[in-house]
Parts: structure tokens; C-alpha cells; sequence
């Protein structure tokens, strides 16, 4: 039989026992394995937890230390040789929280040098030499929270970086070398990502002093931000500049202002459709924006649809996309949206498709759509079934989603976008010549009551239809849009009468403007100008005639002006010379009637302040001597023999080195 084993050896057998599971579950707070060239230091609770930091800042360390303890929760690389992070450098410090590698040689770091770092919440690599980081590495840090790269050499950071930066709260990417920033980055954040702050929610800080910032429309939105006064975002350093370009170096970004660069607007074709069940549906967005936005359409739910989308820029700033629906069916019917985007912002617009199910239309009054986007109409149209017609390669299709209304065309040569494009004001010469040729005269009240129209009801439409200021080559239109949205889209037709041929001139613009420039028109022709929208064709009420001047009219209204203006400037400066001269000739009549020189003496002696008497020869002696030559000598008047007394009286307490040297001014 097996004897029993003691008391003491089981004790023994247990503390072995502990040790062993001790150093297999790793280092702990009275036990570890520190680097030789770092510091450990464990802080403890008084609970009996505690979390280990490790500082390594020997100037002789080349390379990241890899026998940190186990339980590392914050970890220091500072001031060493280091000049490379390698692959998975601290794979085996899962409880890693703080990782600050700053101010070493650093200038490479690897794609999977952050592996396992699944708690990681700060990140600091400034100071280094970093000319390229590795943002898809972000992807194994799914906590972190703040990144720190400031002090380095980055000069630029890609598009594709965007989507790791959505949990960054702190940024900080100043002192370095970046002249732009892809325009998508501010989008991850309020209020350029469209989501509605809230008040709980942590503010985002951004470091982007000290950059040669190139501005131009790609940081458009930087400099935005920079004049808001309250949002969540939290520039470190508010008072950005420009380097670039030369006429914005120095520039604060607060005082910046970029040329050509603006936000797109979208206006569609209406914003609710309806349409028979199995017929054919053009649904139409044009966007305007510089520089020229990109146009998508999506549906709102995200479901898939087939379609055919036919796009074309037909002007710098100017896009349309029409898409295709054929056959539709019940599925079909819901929300479609039109997106504009380029890198100064995005804009969108809906369209609300409904399937009548028993072939017929139904007319839906017009109202705005429940989410308006920026610059999109609010108009409402219904169809039936609507032929697909490709779109001309030459301009914008005559196409529309609506039979209920004449197709409108809305082609033009200056401006070519649909929907309200950019208009042009009338040249200020233009203006001119209209005002002096036309409203001078009496016979522009004449024309001015030919060409108005006066309205004969109260119904929504384009009223007060009249062309003024005519010019050789140009007029402009007016109306008084009543009833209607301001950016409802208005087509203006310019045909010349009499029978000529061509020489149509296709117009569209908003009812809002009120006014447009007709131009490139022939002198000495009559021309009748016929304003529709979309909804109402043109009648006699929304026609005006009218004839451009001749080919000198202009001209000489030009020239009767400038004269008018001369006479009113030269007559004056003549009339006031005219009259200088007439005083300084009466000044100088009155002058010579005083008796000539007498009277000019008399003058003269009434403003002096002595009267001198005239120089007279007299003998005087010198040091008790006859000379025998005469010297000139002067006969003294009270005034001066006055004066003179007050010099004597100074001279008199002088001592003078003979008799004969002495003052000859006694009283």
C-alpha cells in the first residue's frame, strides 16, 4: 500500500504549482519582463487593478522594442534612432490603448504595422519623417478614436483614405506639407454630412495650420467653415491662410473669395408623376454649378430598378440627365432622386412616380415636394404614355415628361442650361443707348403702350408681357409672373416677322427674374416675342411686337447724349472764367483811378512800422579828422531816434576799446 504524502510537501507542491500558472498567464503587477532600454511602471489601484505604461526614450534605440510586458496599456517611443515600423509590431499587446511613437526618424510605416490593436484609442506618430501613411492600416483600429500625424512631410492625403476617418474625432494633420484636401473629407462630419447635430454629440477637432493651402475650389469647404461661427467642428488654429494662388497668397481664409466655384442646384421636370400602368416615363434633372457637377440617379428606398439614363454637359456648368423607364409597373412607382455633386458641395431633388392602374391620368395639384432640395422646383406634372425619343447630340432634347403641355424647347446658343442656367444683364452701353433712344422721346410712351399687354384675368400666368430698351442688335423682355413658383421655368421665343426665314432666337429662364436680354438681333426688323411655360401655352396676351433701331439711331442718341452732357460740364467752367476775369479787371481799373504813385506810397507808408526819410549827403568827422571824401549819412525821424536810444542804452554797458569805436546812437 501507497504511503500518504505529508502536510509540508503538499504545501510545497501547491506554491510550485502557483508559480508555474503565474508565469504561464504572463507578467502581472509584482512580476514582469521589462526592456532594458524603457521604463515599466505599473499604476495601481487601490482596489488591487492597475494598468502598466512603458516609456523607451534611449537615443540609442534603433528599432521598436518587442518584449514589452503583456499588460501594456500605454506605450512611449520618444526621441530614439527608430526609423521604420515593422509589420505587425505589437500583434501580442491586445490591451494596447495608448500608442504615442513620436518625435524619433521615422519614415516608414508598414500596412499591417497596427495589427491586433483592437482597443487602440489614440494614436500619435508627430514629429517623425512620414511622407506616406499607410490609412487602410486604420481598418485594424476599429476604437480609435484620435490620430495625431502633425510635424511630418504628408503632401497629400487620398480619397480612398475617407472611409477609415469615420470614428476620428481629433485630426490633427498640421506642419506639413498638404496644399489640398479631397473635397469628401468634411462630408464625414456636420454640418456638411446633412445629419442634424445634436447637442450629446462630441465635437470633432481638426488641425490644419501651417500648410501651404493651394485655395481653390477643392478646399471650398474648409474655407466655409472657417467663417461659421458655430458648428461642431473645431478648427485648432480659426485663422487658416492661403499660399496659393498669387492673387490669394497671405489671404485668411475668412476674407477669401474663390472665383468660379459654386455649389450645385437642381431643378427637375416635376416632382410628381403619373402615369398609366405599362407606358413609358421620362423622368428629367438638370443641374447647375461650377465646376460642372455629376449627376446620379438612385432610388430613395435603395432598391434596384432598370433603367436607360442619357447625360450630357452641353456648357461648361451646365448638365442634364434624362432617365428612361419602360413598361412601367406597380413595382416601379415611389421616390426617385437626382443627385448633383461636385467639389464645392451636392445638392438633390426628388421625383414622386405613381402608377394609375386603370389607364387614364389623373391630374394632381401642384404642390412642393416634402423634401425640397436646394434649388429644385416645385412644380407637378401628369402624363400618359410618353414615346422614348433619343435626346439631339446638338443641345438639350425637346423631349418632355408632360403631353399635357406644348414640348418646350430649350436649346440656346448664349445659355444653354435648362431650368434657369446663368443669364447675362443687358450690356451697360445697351442700357444706355435704350435710355437715350427711347425714353427721351415722345414717341416711346407710344411704343412703350404698343407693346404692353395688359392682362384680362386673374389667372396664374406670365402677365404684363412688354420689350423695352431696343437697341440696334438687342432688346429686353419684361413680364410679371403672377401665381407662379420664382423658379418655374419660363420659354421666350424671338421670331422676326414680315416672312424672313430663320433668325429664331429660343430663350429659358425662370419667372422669377422678371426680365431677360434678347440678343443678336437684326437692325431695322420687326420681331414678335411669345413667352409659355411648361403648364400654359403662349396666347395673344403673352405676345408683344416690336423693331430694333437702325443701324445710326443708336449712334446718334449715343452722340445727342455726350453732347448734352458736354454743354451741361464746359458751360459752367465758361461762365465762372468769364467771371474772373471781369473782377480782376474792375480790381485793377479801381487800383490805377488812386492817383498813381503818390497813392501808392501813401499806401505803403500807412502799413510800415518806421518811416524812413530819404539818404542826404553830410560831412561828419571821424577820430576828430575832416575827411576828405563825404559820407552818407541819414536824418533820423522821432520813431527811430526812439529806437535807436533803446540800442544805445544796451551799447552803453559794453566796454569798447577806444573812444572812437563807440556807439554813435546817443539820446
Amino acid at each position: 500500500m501507497r504511503p500518504r504524502a505529508s502536510s509540508p510537501h503538499l504545501l510545497l507542491l501547491f506554491l510550485l504549482a502557483s508559480l508555474l500558472l503565474l508565469l504561464l498567464q504572463g507578467p502581472g503587477p509584482g512580476l514582469c519582463f521589462c526592456p532594458s532600454q524603457c521604463t515599466c511602471v505599473f499604476h495601481g489601484r487601490s482596489d488591487g487593478t492597475g494598468f502598466r505604461s512603458v516609456l523607451c526614450n534611449d537615443p540609442d534605440m534603433s528599432d521598436i522594442p518587442v518584449n514589452v510586458p503583456l499588460d501594456t496599456v500605454k506605450l512611449r517611443v520618444e526621441k530614439t534612432a527608430v526609423r521604420r515600423i515593422p509589420g505587425e509590431a505589437f500583434y501580442y499587446l491586445p490591451e494596447l490603448r495608448y500608442l504615442w511613437i513620436t518625435y524619433n526618424s521615422i519614415t516608414s510605416v508598414d500596412t499591417s504595422s497596427f495589427y491586433n490593436l483592437k482597443v487602440l484609442h489614440e494614436l500619435r506618430l508627430d514629429g517623425n519623417q512620414i511622407s506616406a501613411f499607410p490609412w487602410e492600416s486604420l481598418r485594424e483600429m476599429p476604437s480609435l478614436r484620435t490620430l495625431d500625424l502633425h510635424n511630418n512631410r504628408l503632401a497629400s492625403i487620398p480619397t480612398e483614405a475617407i472611409p477609415y476617418l469615420v470614428n476620428i474625432t481629433y485630426l490633427d494633420i498640421s506642419s506639413n506639407k498638404l496644399t489640398s484636401l479631397p473635397s469628401d473629407l468634411l462630408d464625414l462630419w456636420p454640418p456638411f454630412s446633412g445629419a442634424v447635430p445634436n447637442a450629446n454629440d462630441s465635437k470633432i477637432v481638426l488641425g490644419l495650420q501651417d500648410n501651404p493651402w493651394h485655395c481653390d475650389c477643392k478646399i471650398s469647404k474648409v474655407i466655409e467653415l472657417s467663417k461659421m461661427a458655430d458648428t461642431p467642428i473645431i478648427l485648432m488654429d480659426a485663422f487658416l491662410s492661403c499660399s496659393g494662388p498669387e492673387n490669394l497668397a497671405g489671404v485668411l481664409f475668412q476674407r477669401a473669395e474663390l472665383d468660379q466655384c459654386s455649389k450645385p442646384s437642381v431643378l427637375t421636370s416635376a416632382t410628381k408623376i403619373t402615369s398609366p400602368l405599362g407606358s413609358n416615363v421620362l423622368l428629367r434633372c438638370d443641374a447647375n454649378g461650377y465646376p460642372t457637377p455629376d449627376l446620379t440617379w438612385t432610388r430613395a428606398d435603395s432598391s434596384a430598378f432598370n433603367h436607360t439614363v442619357v447625360q450630357e454637359s452641353p456648357g461648361e456648368g451646365v448638365r442634364w440627365s434624362i432617365i428612361s423607364l419602360h413598361g412601367i409597373l406597380y413595382k416601379d412607382a415611389g421616390d426617385y432622386r437626382c443627385r448633383a455633386k461636385n467639389v464645392a458641395g451636392n445638392a438633390e431633388a426628388f421625383i414622386t412616380l405613381s402608377v394609375a392602374g386603370d389607364g387614364t391620368s389623373t391630374t394632381v395639384p401642384p404642390r412642393s415636394t416634402p423634401r425640397p432640395p436646394e434649388g429644385a422646383s416645385s412644380s407637378t406634372a401628369v402624363t400618359g404614355p410618353t414615346p422614348l425619343s433619343p435626346p439631339a447630340s446638338s443641345g438639350l432634347p425637346k423631349t418632355t415628361v408632360t403631353t399635357t403641355t406644348t414640348p418646350t424647347p430649350r436649346t440656346t446658343k448664349k445659355e444653354p442650361g435648362p431650368g434657369g442656367g446663368i443669364q447675362r444683364s443687358p450690356p451697360a452701353s445697351k442700357m444706355q443707348q435704350g435710355k437715350g433712344g427711347k425714353g427721351s422721346s415722345s414717341s416711346a410712351a407710344e411704343d412703350s403702350d404698343k407693346n404692353r399687354k395688359k392682362p384680362t384675368d386673374s389667372k396664374p400666368g406670365l402677365m404684363d408681357v412688354q420689350v423695352v430698351e431696343e437697341a440696334v442688335d438687342s432688346a429686353v423682355v419684361v413680364w410679371v409672373a403672377e401665381g407662379m413658383a420664382a423658379n418655374a421655368s419660363v420659354s421666350i421665343l424671338c421670331t422676326p416677322t414680315g416672312g424672313e426665314e430663320g433668325g429664331e432666337t429660343r430663350i429659358s429662364s425662370q419667372a422669377g427674374r422678371g426680365k431677360e436680354l434678347l440678343e443678336n438681333l437684326l437692325p431695322s426688323q420687326s420681331y414678335k416675342v411669345c413667352l409659355s411655360t411648361k403648364t400654359m401655352p403662349p396666347s395673344k396676351e403673352q405676345c408683344v411686337e416690336f423693331s430694333t433701331l437702325g443701324v445710326g439711331e443708336g449712334e446718334s442718341d449715343l452722340l445727342m447724349i455726350a453732347s448734352i452732357i458736354a454743354c451741361m460740364v464746359v458751360v459752367p467752367l465758361i461762365l465762372l472764367l468769364i467771371y474772373k476775369i471781369l473782377s480782376l479787371y474792375c480790381t485793377s481799373t479801381s487800383t490805377s483811378s488812386r492817383g498813381g504813385v503818390g497813392g501808392d506810397e501813401e499806401d505803403l507808408s500807412k502799413e510800415s512800422y518806421v518811416k524812413f526819410e530819404t539818404l542826404t549827403l553830410k560831412q561828419r568827422t571821424l577820430n576828430g579828422q575832416v575827411p576828405t571824401h563825404d559820407l552818407w549819412s541819414r536824418r533820423h525821424t522821432e520813431s527811430e531816434r526812439m529806437l535807436l536810444c533803446s540800442r544805445s542804452s544796451i551799447d552803453s554797458q559794453l566796454t569798447y576799446k577806444s573812444d572812437s569805436l563807440r556807439s554813435e546812437y546817443l539820446c
